[in-house]
């Protein structure tokens, strides 16, 4: 079959504006029906709601005290006190009673003496019409509209509702939505044997789960149905069960891109009308949209990537949109805030993109460093502190240059992050993890660029503090020249986090019987690279140098990943025999290791860092028993100096 091609594609606003143009047509109004009071939390009001009685529905008192008829105290000062008889004059009363016939005024009990066993009380100040009294209608008055339509019934709502005894109030009937995973690939999550995902064999399909929770939360209902092969029949067939069995909305997961098996496209057109094939946004880009026809029903239906990022961008960009619009409801705008990014973000011209990036506010000003930008990185959203729209007619943005940004997280959480960039670790992870259990409302988060990468972003300004493990080849030190040269300027502090080991990652059981740096340069081993400027990749250049061994001669030696993980990844894959990293990266994917060294991985924070609460706090963690007996357990680290000052520069 041949492949499809996005000769149309449109921007997303001009996909969206032909989406409503066309759906508005089908006058999909959705109905009313009246839930009680239990049940109407997060539902969207049809029509306005008027208050069945005014709150309060009397005169009440707003303090306790006496109740008594304001004229009547006109003459009272403290050269002439005036003394008023209970039961006659003045009437006990409590916060909330109703006010006794012929009263409009409350005394505060503090302000009042009592003479004669409680007969009689005595007041120094003169009260005024309706002082401390709620006063009938007050609040809501009777026939008054007191919500609006498209108002989400929220928990003060739900207040002001029972307060106005609309005890039922008519929301929208909750949009249905049909979701329909598709692909001949994918097994359900309850479903997925290990075996048959670690070997390839089978995807396990969980966007389904995503695309339920994006729509309960848009205040409609979902629906996932079977898991539907790559057949043409078959998706038809499912699309039309999902439209007859009363869908408002069809979702159909993957099979819409441009590939030779790819059929949702033509599918939407065979049953209606194809609106949209090729959306001009990266990730989303191979998104459909149409309308089709199933037991005399018109309905919409959306084609989404199968790449889980990409899926949510054409959810967030076109599903959402259109359950608020039929639900006379605004879509949630994310907060936006400047932002600067660390380093060029390149981005292709003619296309929109939504750059992933994590956040810190580093002395006042709030830098971005980006996540990994592929469709399928869904721990890229998860891990994501904003996101970096990209206008079409842009190359890219550029480091230093301030830009805007969406709020995935509070300010709040922004506030309270260290941002660390630089090398990665392990224990960096874990550093968080007990940061967020110890010290409510601090956090690390971490950016992987390399040691150097890390340093040249103390130098800037634009983080907290820099992993690094960067070793002097001429004195064996790690760290110190490095700091003197990349640093000037910047006093700091050299902290010990850990010493680790070092070494080459092969498959278990070592078949290609990989032992030492000499067998690197086999032309039947293939190798995974750190990228330049990671200490991981200065140590093997180190070992290579002192063996006389050229670079050139190490297959893969220009293939890098920036993590030990993706590393150990590669090579558990089989898309490397072997690959430089350390222990405890190997141990995490069961992998064999042959030792090279111990090294000292470091953390570098500025001076001007030193009492700021978020470090003091990382102190406490690193120095903790806990913590040290978490990273010996993770296996290959040290930690008989961990949270030791080592040197402190001076910055000259």
């Amino acid at each position: 079959m041949p492949r499809h091609t996005y000769l149309t594609m449109k921007t997303p606003d001009e996909a969206r504006e032909l989406w409503f143009a066309r759906t508005d047509e089908l006058h999909r109004e959705l109905s009313e029906e009246e839930v009680p009071l239990s049940a109407a939390l997060h539902r969207v009001l049809s029509r306005p709601v008027e208050a069945r009685r005014s709150s309060p529905a009397f005169h009440g008192a707003a303090m306790d005290g006496v109740a008594v008829r304001a004229e009547d105290t006109f003459t009272a000062s403290s050269r002439r006190p005036l003394r008023l008889e209970i039961g006659k004059d003045a009437f006990w009363i409590n916060t909330g009673r109703p006010m006794p016939e012929g009263c409009n005024a409350v005394i505060m009990v503090e302000h009042l003496n009592v003479e004669e066993g409680g007969k009689y009380v005595v007041t120094e100040k003169a009260a005024f019409p309706w002082q401390h009294v709620r006063k009938l209608g007050e609040d809501m008055v009777a026939t008054e509209i007191i919500l609006a339509p498209g108002v989400v019934v929220g928990p003060y709502e739900l207040g002001a509702l029972a307060a106005a005894g609309v005890t039922h109030p008519p929301v929208f009937r909750k949009p249905e939505v049909a979701i329909i995973p598709s692909g001949s690939e994918i097994v359900a999550l309850d479903e997925a044997k290990e075996e048959d995902l670690t070997s390839g064999r089978a995807l396990p399909e969980f966007n389904s789960l995503i695309f339920s929770a994006m729509v309960e939360e848009a205040g409609a209902h979902a629906r996932v149905c079977p898991i539907v092969p790559d057949d043409v029949e078959r998706i038809r067939a499912a699309i039309a069960s999902a439209v007859e069995g009363g869908a408002d909305l069809v979702i159909m997961n993957a099979g819409s891109s441009a590939g030779s098996h790819d059929y949702t496209a033509d599918v939407i057109a065979g049953m209606g009308e194809l609106l949209v094939h090729g959306v001009a946004v990266m990730p989303g880009k191979p998104t459909a949209l149409g309308i089709v026809e199933a037991a005399g029903r018109k309905v919409p239906v959306i084609g989404t990537p199968g790449y889980p990022v990409s899926a949510i961008v054409a959810m967030e960009e076109f599903a959402l949109p259109l359950l608020a619009r039929w639900q006379k409801r605004s879509v949630r705008r994310r907060e936006s805030v400047e932002v600067i990014p660390c380093n060029p973000i390149p981005s292709r011209p003619g296309m929109e993109e939504r750059v992933r990036v994590k956040l810190g506010v580093v002395d006042g000003a709030c830098y971005a460093v980006t996540l990994p930008r592929g469709a399928g990185t869904v721990t890229s959203l998860s891990r994501a502190d904003a996101v970096i729209p990209v206008e079409r007619d842009r190359e890219g943005l550029d480091a230093g240059v301030p830009v805007r940004a969406e709020l995935l997280r509070s300010r709040e959480e922004i506030e309270g992050a260290l941002l660390a960039v630089g090398s990665h670790d392990n224990t960096l992870d874990l550093i968080d993890s007990m940061l967020r259990r110890t010290h409510p409302g601090v956090r690390l988060t971490s950016a992987h660029v390399g040691s150097l990468g890390g340093l040249l972003a103390l130098q800037r300004g634009q983080c907290h503090l820099a992993g690094s493990h960067l070793l002097d080849e001429e004195s064996g030190v790690y760290n110190r020249r490095a700091i003197r040269e990349n640093m000037k300027g910047v006093p700091a502090m050299l902290v010990q986090l850990v010493d680790r080991e070092q070494g080459i990652m092969v498959l278990p059981g070592n078949p290609k019987n990989i032992v030492s740096f000499e067998d690197l340069c086999r032309e039947d081993v293939q190798f995974i690279n750190r990228q330049r400027g990671s200490g991981t990749r200065v140590l093997l250049d180190y070992e290579l140098k002192k063996r006389g061994l050229s670079p050139a001669r190490i297959r893969g030696y220009r293939d890098e990943e920036y993590t030990h993980m993706n590393v150990a990844a590669a090579v558990l894959s089989g898309r490397a025999d072997a690959g430089l990293g350390v222990r405890s990266a190997a141990a995490a994917l069961g992998l064999d290791f042959i030792s090279v060294g111990v090294e000292e991985y470091d953390l570098v924070i500025p001076m001007r860092y030193a009492e700021d609460a978020r470090i003091r706090a990382l102190f406490d963690v690193i120095r903790s028993d806990e913590f040290r007996k978490s990273v010996q357990a993770m296996g290959g680290y040290g930690t008989d100096r961990t949270g030791e000052i080592l040197w402190e520069y001076d910055g000259k």
